[in-house]
């Protein structure tokens, strides 16, 4: 996979989230990436609110932005939709159900487009639900196996709202063997793949989950996996 991944913690294109999303766009290496907020998981929480901001934002920061109203799985099944993918340089979902983003893109057209756009180099950001799927598993009311795009990876999506110790213990009785990390992310922040690992975005923190203890980083920190 050549493109670059990154997991928001939710609170998406809200005042505060502008140094961290024009990182975001930086990493596509495009001087005005072109853009497409997919807001499935929010289609019972008004997707086009969720798509008006987030073009708004984007345009914004210098991106050029459009909507991607797949809404459900027929949607993403629905080979004229998906190739709107095939010009993105940034795919982002948007917050919602988790659930519901899960079981619209699990081996669907959108998500094989989606797949080879990274493949291309493009960069994939979900955020809180957008997140949470993008892993190896996720957590929601039970473990559940998710899309496997940031491999041996869980997301847990606005973590300023959790204890890390209690965290720590639930994850240790509970997470699937063969997880690498866990991380939790606090609202309005993120993390960034890249070649080297991955770096802390945004003005809160993320905690990371591994081995037994947990670490935090903040904005700029770089780590391993």
């Amino acid at each position: 996979m050549a493109g670059r991944i990154a997991l928001v913690g939710g609170d998406e294109f809200r005042e505060g989230c502008e140094a961290m999303d024009e990182i975001i766009l930086a990493a596509t290496g495009k001087q005005t990436p072109v853009t497409l907020i997919i807001p499935t998981a929010a289609a019972s929480q008004r997707p086009d609110l969720a798509a008006r901001n987030g073009v708004r934002h984007f345009n914004t920061l210098g991106a050029d932005a459009h909507p991607l109203m797949a809404l459900d799985r027929n949607d993403a099944m629905d080979p004229g939709l998906a190739s709107e993918v095939d010009s993105a340089d940034l795919m982002y979902l948007t917050g919602g159900n988790p659930a519901h983003l899960l079981d619209s893109l699990t081996e669907t057209t959108l998500l094989a487009r989606i797949e080879a756009a990274l493949d291309r180099g493009a960069v994939l950001a979900g955020s809180s639900a957008g997140a949470m799927v993008m892993g190896s598993w996720m957590r929601f009311r039970e473990w559940r196996r998710a899309l496997g795009i940031a491999e041996g990876i869980t997301t847990l999506p606005h973590h300023e709202r959790s204890d890390s110790d209690s965290t720590l213990r639930e994850l240790d009785t509970s997470a699937p063997d063969e997880l690498d990390a866990v991380f939790g992310v606090d609202g309005r922040c993120g993390v960034l793949s890249g070649p080297g690992g991955w770096t802390a975005l945004g003005p809160g923190n993320i905690t990371v989950y591994r081995g037994g203890a947990w670490h935090r980083y903040t904005d700029g920190d770089e780590f391993t996996i």
